[in-house]
């Protein structure tokens, strides 16, 4: 059975059980403060767990794209390393929201696997919970009986709270759980020893394939147990490791879900799976990791240097390493391997195939860029092995090895391979304490102790109420205290609130919640979860108070403008640009717009003039807004609705229109009634954010007035200046050609300098020990000056060392250069003396052993470089 079959069996038979499909979700999580990626199959469904909703249906199934590289679930290191680990997989599911529990799950499982997908039964194992004492939970003998009903008792185990015990956080929901695990080892080994003890001992080829959790506890944060009000069932299956088990293979890799793009890399490196363990590695990271990044990048997280796109850009280059050292890949090609995903994938994850140029040039880019920073790291390398040469040490420190992780992207066994290949080692207890310190900056950074709910009124459904109001009266459902970096702060949730939550780009509201005897400021508003959470600066000396939660208008009704302006410029980039651009990120709030979209060149002046244009026509035009609100999503798409890759969007969904021939978007924000209350926009800036995507900052209404009007003060200003010439631009260019004359005219006055200077100090070379030396203060206008001076002295006298020192702008300067003989034979190094020499002017700085400079704070210090510049070289 070919894979694609297999995931779709899955579904049928579970549609046949009554249970509604549901799409995966985005793989890059939004407004779940606790999670950077999608882990588990059961993420999208959190807030039904956690009360926070209610599901519309008790039964769902659904195939998940997961992402397992950071925190808790944190796989990477093993990716490739063994042969069932991956970054991203899929996770299979089946969930019941207060309906069918254990039995069910067990039996349809059960059903699934032997009697559809005919694994079997003679290899199944499952294992149950086994108790615990710290919680006072005993074995989970429903579960077992149930069991001991379908397979014999010898083949179900009871498991650790570890391995048994399933649990979504520190606190949340959590319960028992039963595992399922299949023994695919040969039939001769199996004969010579039972699998039962190599259930959950990390068996390559004894694996769990399916975990069903029995939902029915919540833990408080004291960490005691309360019983949930309805029990629920949350299963999760690896696809990756189900297509391994029904097509008997050795390792999820050797699946049709992987050796169509193994079978490519071997056709472009020129070398064969299976014959060496590094190669396979390496082709299993490879065909990995593309996918983690390819589906990344769909859903909208895009290679970066901080948080999430961290991971991503991490995991590429981690790809791009494995490939250029053990496959030979000298150029970019994982972003040759589109295609084929695309294809792959395109039935059950179209927005691959739908965004598959687009992704591969940015993969294409990022590649590009690594391998770049891969050579310099090379050339890294090759210094300190000289640094190291010249202090007789043969072991890279720790710290060095660090940088070179941490900078570079070189892994320690990379740097540890090429130290070999050159006679030296590393020091690797220094590098894992590096290593730790920054994690536990990490930990440090990103550490939060959150209280528990304290109910005040019954738990119910929040009411939003902000699209009409900007004020209602309200009480507090719950609140809670938080502390994290940024001190012990306050969350509350009201019963009716006309505060938006921070979403799609814009800002969550701020405002004041008043009652009779208080006034509680709101400092901000999220989404965690999908509930609406207030950020305020105490919590009420009466919390059962009634509230009267109002708005900061202002602020509201700014946002509101430039949310509807991203709308109008969203559409008019496209006219402009072409069809191909998408929206990729976006920020509003009171102040001004920044609007992130694909595109792969520069925009014009004429293309940035002409959006605006069209944008400002559409603003005069007083277009009232048409908004629809529980549109069915098809039907919203069928009105051509653009819908963003990487938002999660429900069954019922709300459609912005500003104009239906214009502007009809998929939108949860605030916006105006009518075009002509954003009175102007005005694009400040464009430019690159990453490869393939710009991002166009902009300002509307009351901002944007002020800043025409800034700039046509500007220009009064600067035609007072100029004596209010008839023709400013030809006055300023007059003034331009004036300037760069007398550039030129000082750049000659200081090469003359420079030359009397040199020869100067050449009258005064010092003989020393077979060799010449000068050592001066001199006065240039620069570093790149001063840079020359000693390249020409070392030029034009044999066999010398020059240390130079020098005031440039108010800063004080050296430079050293060392005739290359000279470093050889007396074993001189320019950059340990400019290190030496800084100390005189509070500076630092380094170099090649043959030429080194330095910068520092001290200019009286100058006098003394000289003199100690005389006890290192002149005696």
């Amino acid at each position: 059975m070919e894979a694609k079959q297999i995931r779709s069996t899955f579904i049928e038979f579970f549609k046949s059980k009554q249970h509604q499909f549901v799409p995966s979700s985005p793989i890059v999580v939004k407004n779940d403060p606790t999670l950077m990626f999608t882990n588990a199959g059961m993420n999208q469904f959190k807030d039904f767990f956690l009360g926070n909703e209610q599901a519309k249906a008790s039964r769902v199934a659904n195939s998940q794209k997961c992402l397992r590289v950071s925190g808790k679930h944190n796989d990477l290191e093993e990716v490739g390393v063994d042969t069932y680990h991956h970054t991203m997989f899929e996770m299979l599911g089946n969930w019941s929201f207060g309906d069918y529990f254990k039995k069910e799950a067990i039996e349809w499982a059960w059903e699934l696997l032997t009697e559809v997908y005919d694994l079997p039964k003679q290899r199944l194992y499952v294992s149950v919970f086994g108790g615990d004492d710290g919680d006072g939970l005993g074995k989970d003998i429903e579960a077992f009986d149930i069991w001991k009903n379908i397979v014999p008792e010898d083949r179900i185990l009871f498991g650790n709270k570890k391995d048994n015990f399933w649990e979504m956080g520190d606190t949340g929901p959590c319960g028992p759980c039963s595992e399922i695990h299949i023994d695919l080892r040969p039939d001769e080994e199996r004969k010579m020893l039972d699998g039962y003890g190599l259930v959950n001992n990390d068996h390559p080829q004894v694996i769990e394939i399916w975990n069903l959790v029995f939902m029915q506890f919540n833990r408080l944060s004291d960490g005691s147990l309360k019983d949930l009000p309805a029990k629920h069932v949350d299963t999760g299956m690896g696809f990756e490791r189900l297509v391994r088990a029904i097509q008997n293979k050795s390792s999820n890799y050797d699946t049709d879900i992987f050796m169509p793009f193994i079978n490519v890399l071997e056709e472009k490196s020129g070398i064969s799976y299976g014959k060496d363990e590094k190669i396979d590695i390496a082709m299993r990271v490879v065909v990995d990791h593309i996918r983690a990044i390819a589906f990344t990048i769909a859903d909208g997280q895009l290679p970066s240097n901080n948080k999430a796109g961290y991971v991503i850009r991490r995991i590429l280059r981690r790809a791009v390493r494995y490939g250029y050292t053990f496959l030979g890949f000298q150029k970019p090609f994982l972003f040759e391997l589109m295609p084929l995903l695309a294809d792959n994938f395109g039935g059950i994850f179209p927005e691959l195939s739908a965004q598959q140029d687009f992704i591969a040039k940015v993969i294409m880019e990022e590649e590009a860029s690594f391998l770049r920073t891969l050579d310099n790291g090379l050339k890294k390398l090759e210094q300190i092995k000289e640094e190291l040469a010249n202090a007789n040490s043969s072991v890279i420190p720790g710290k060095t090895a660090f940088e070179l992780y941490d900078t570079y992207g070189f892994p320690l066994d990379l740097t540890s391979l090429i130290a070999r290949e050159n006679g030296l080692s590393v020091d690797e207890k220094g590098f894992v304490t590096e290593m730790e310190i920054q994690k536990n900056r990490s930990r440090a950074a990103a550490e939060q102790e959150t209280g528990d709910w304290v109910l005040v009124k019954s738990d119910e459904a929040v009411e939003f109420v902000g699209y009409d109001h900007l004020s209602a009266s309200s009480s507090i459902i719950k609140y809670r205290s938080i502390k994290d970096k940024k001190g012990d702060r306050f969350q509350v949730v009201l019963d009716k609130t006309p505060f938006y939550a921070e979403s799609g780009g814009q800002v969550g509201d701020q405002g004041s919640l008043k009652s009779d005897s208080e006034t509680i400021k709101v400092l901000d508003t999220k989404k965690e979860n999908d509930l609406i959470v207030h950020f305020v600066d105490r919590i009420p000396s009466d919390p059962s108070e009634v509230f009267l939660a109002e708005v900061n208008v202002f602020k509201r009704k700014a946002s509101m403008n430039n949310h509807s302006a991203t709308h109008l410029l969203h559409a008019a980039l496209k006219k402009v640009l072409g069809e191909h651009v998408q929206q990729k990120g976006s920020l509003v709030n009171e102040n001004l717009l920044r609007f992130d979209f694909s595109h792969f060149a520069k925009m014009t002046e004429d293309e940035i003039a002409q959006v605006e244009l069209i944008v400002n026509a559409k603003i005069r035009e007083n277009i009232h807004l048409n908004e629809q609100r529980n549109v069915p999503i098809e039907d919203a798409k069928a009105q051509g609705a653009t819908a963003l890759f990487g938002e999660k969007y429900g069954d019922f969904v709300r459609v912005i229109t500003f104009d239906k021939d214009f502007s009809v978007e998929l939108c949860g924000g605030t916006h105006v009634k009518a075009t002509g209350e954003i009175g102007l926009l005005k694009i400040v800036s464009e430019g690159s954010i990453s490869a393939g995507v710009r991002r166009i900052e902009a300002i509307t209404a009351s901002s944007a007035e002020q800043y025409v009007n800034d700039q046509i003060k500007l220009i009064s200003e600067i035609q007072e200046l100029l004596k209010s010439p008839k023709d400013l631009k030809k006055s300023v260019e007059s003034l331009l050609v004036e300037r760069n004359e007398l550039k030129k005219e000082i750049e000659n006055l200081h090469a003359r300098q420079a030359v009397a200077i040199k020869q100067e100090l050449i009258k005064v070379v010092k003989e020393v020990n077979g060799y010449n030396f000068i050592a001066a203060e001199v006065a240039l206008p620069n570093a790149d000056a001063l840079k020359k001076l000693a390249f020409e002295l070392k030029n034009e006298v044999a066999n010398v060392v020059v240390v130079l020192a020098a005031d440039i702008v108010g800063k004080p300067q050296i430079a050293v250069i060392i005739e290359e003989s000279l470093v050889k034979e007396k074993g001189f190094n320019a950059g340990n003396a400019v290190r030496e020499l800084a100390k005189q002017i509070q500076g630092g700085g380094g170099g090649q052993p043959f030429f080194a400079t330095a910068g520092g704070k001290n200019l009286s210090g100058l006098a003394n470089v000289i003199t100690k510049a005389e006890e290192l070289f002149g005696s």
